[in-house]
């Protein structure tokens, strides 16, 4: 039986072959996920549901101990490609590519449409959120989020195996899940629609009725409402300046709820905001002119 120096027991077409261990990385990628699913979010959890309809399932569980043990290299997503280097048993590692067709300019003008159509899912997006309905927005462009058939993955790879996909584009397939996780606009970027791209779409409104304007409102003093946000008031100064008794607003709303820092943020903060609506009134900071020429 001849011996194979790569690190895959089968050559795709029913031979087995003695099974070398891939060499030990140091630095790779390990996957975030030590056991179960790689991805979390419905976005990650789709695009491994989409690649087991493909009837890959046995390929992917061989490429899931790549992935935990760190055996990707590198891993780059830009549009319509993939790249990343694996370390199998080899001195050199594999080179893997994966590519998905970009849209067209006609279907990227049609997909950003129906984004900025969808008004809750455009205001998810522009917050770096993946809306539960962007599949639909795709669909009601006539196009797909995901890759509709195992045909649409063109993959590549440098290592002898003949399948597809190889445990090497099989372990990149599982970080993409958890790639995806991190950086949401990454799937977009893959299907030919960068972040900026989708984005400068939906401020533009493409599609999207314009909204009415919204006159200022008064700033709350309720603490759940005002670090809420919304529409900063002309007086922003008394924000910060001190009212009867010596106290300021921000001293009656508390702690800044989503604060992390080891000092109280509130100084720092009414500092800012009385400068900035000294500024904005073109009264000028105190300090300003104490230091000025």
């Amino acid at each position: 039986m001849p011996r194979r120096t790569d690190d895959d027991d089968d050559d795709g077409q029913g031979w087995r072959y003695p099974v070398s261990k891939p060499k030990t990385v140091t630095g790779g990628i390990k996957a975030a996920n030590r056991r179960g699913d790689f991805a979390t979010s419905w976005w990650g959890r789709r695009w491994l549901e989409v690649l087991h309809s493909f009837q890959i399932g046995a390929r992917l569980t061989r490429g899931r101990g790549y992935a935990r043990k760190g055996q990707v290299l590198d891993l780059s997503v830009g549009e319509g490609k993939v790249t990343a280097r694996v370390q199998g048993s080899r001195p050199r590692p594999y080179a893997v590519t994966i590519t998905l067709k970009s849209l067209a300019a006609k279907e990227r003008a049609r997909v950003q449409a129906a984004l900025a159509a969808d008004v809750a899912g455009a205001a998810r997006l522009l917050a770096g959120e993946m809306p539960e309905t962007l599949e639909d927005s795709f669909h009601a462009a006539g196009v797909a989020l995901f890759p509709a058939r195992l045909d649409d993955l063109k993959t590549g790879c440098t290592c002898p195996d003949w399948s597809n996909p190889c445990k090497h584009v099989a372990a990149v397939y599982c970080l993409l899940a958890e790639a995806f996780d991190r950086d949401p606009f990454l799937l977009l970027t893959l299907r030919g629609l960068p972040r900026d791209v989708v984005l400068a779409g939906l401020e533009e409104g493409e599609g999207a009725p314009a909204a009415e304007p919204v006159p200022p409102q008064p700033l709350s003093a309720e603490a759940v409402a005002f670090w809420r946000g919304g529409t900063v008031p002309a007086d922003l100064v008394a924000v910060a300046a001190p009212a009867d008794g010596g106290a300021t607003l921000l001293d009656s709303l508390g702690p800044v709820p989503f604060w992390r820092g080891e000092t109280d943020a509130a100084p720092a903060l009414g500092r800012a905001l009385e400068a900035a609506a000294r500024r904005a009134a073109g009264i000028g900071d105190p300090a300003d002119r104490e230091g000025g020429a």
